[in-house]
């Protein structure tokens, strides 16, 4: 945004420059067709000045006409110096438009990996949901034959434990994937909601 004001300033300066010096252009000419007139009034009639004024009156013009000069090659240097700067805005400008097309690109290929790894931790905790099923059934076999059957029914309880802990996590992940999904599609509502949702 900065950039694009930048360039907007430029090009604003770099047109009052020339303004500029259009305006010291026709002054200039102005000063020398006056400065010609005043030679040809000198040789023709004398003004009732003596030839001392008159040269001091031709000097003081051709130092107006120096100054004047001078001013308008200061606006050329600038004016150039401005075209340089602004061409370089316009390069600048267009390497970071490419950087930003560079990081949108990236960023989907963010959110595609992103999706995938969220996909495969719905898969572990169905898997897990699945253990946790066995590890009940399997407690209840052997919760008292054996020490190893004790320590065998500690670890399924701990299983589920950690299961039931992760649940509220992964059932978040699982509307966050369906709502981005369903983003541009119309939920129902009613009785039939949920049947429908899924």
């Amino acid at each position: 945004m900065h950039l694009g004001l930048d360039v907007d300033i430029h090009k604003l300066e770099a047109e009052k420059l020339r303004k500029w010096k259009n305006k010291a252009e026709e002054d200039l000419d102005s000063l020398k067709t006056n400065y010609r007139k005043l030679r040809l009034s000198i040789k023709t009639v004398g003004l009732g000045k003596t030839s001392e004024q008159w040269r001091q009156e031709i000097k003081e013009e051709k130092t107006k006409a120096n100054q004047w000069e001078k001013k308008f090659q200061g606006t050329q240097a600038r004016e150039s110096a401005l075209e340089k700067s602004l061409l370089e805005c316009q390069n600048e400008e267009a390497r970071l438009k490419a950087r930003v097309a560079d990081l949108e690109n990236q960023i989907r290929d963010r959110d595609y990996i992103m999706g995938e790894v969220v996909t495969q931790v719905w898969e572990v905790a169905d898997h897990l949901q699945t253990l946790v099923v066995q590890a009940d059934i399997l407690s209840l076999k052997y919760k008292l034959k054996s020490s190893q059957g004790r320590e065998l029914a500690w670890l399924l309880r701990r299983v589920k434990a950690l299961s039931i802990k992760a649940k509220p996590y992964i059932t978040s992940l699982r509307h966050k994937k369906e709502d981005k999904s369903n983003g541009s599609k119309v939920r129902k509502v009613g009785p039939n909601a949920k049947r429908n949702a899924r």
